[in-house]
């Protein structure tokens, strides 16, 4: 995959790990923490909804791959509330 097409997945990834911090009330961490909680996010969100089949709502399309923002989003904030249980951590609101 080329270059510029990893910095915008980086960034899509970011701006989804970002909106699923927001939605947990929860905040990991910086940028560099968002945009791998979107990575995570897009993994957890996927499989979830391959568990209940349902089709991805929202992608797009970088170097012909696509990255369901949807399912990151969702993810990420499973993923991000999961974590604020395990540290009981603050609720950011």
């Amino acid at each position: 995959m080329p270059v510029p097409d990893l910095v915008i997945l980086a960034i899509v990834a970011a701006i989804c790990g970002v909106v699923g911090q927001v939605l947990a009330g929860y905040s990991a961490g910086g940028c560099i923490v968002s945009t791998l909680v979107g990575f995570v996010g897009a993994v957890i969100g996927t499989w979830l909804a391959g568990l209940v089949t349902f089709p991805e709502i929202f992608a797009i399309n970088v170097s012909g791959r696509a990255f369901p923002i949807a399912w990151s989003v969702i993810g990420s904030g499973l993923f991000v509330a999961f974590l604020a249980v395990l540290s009981k951590g603050r609720l950011t609101l």
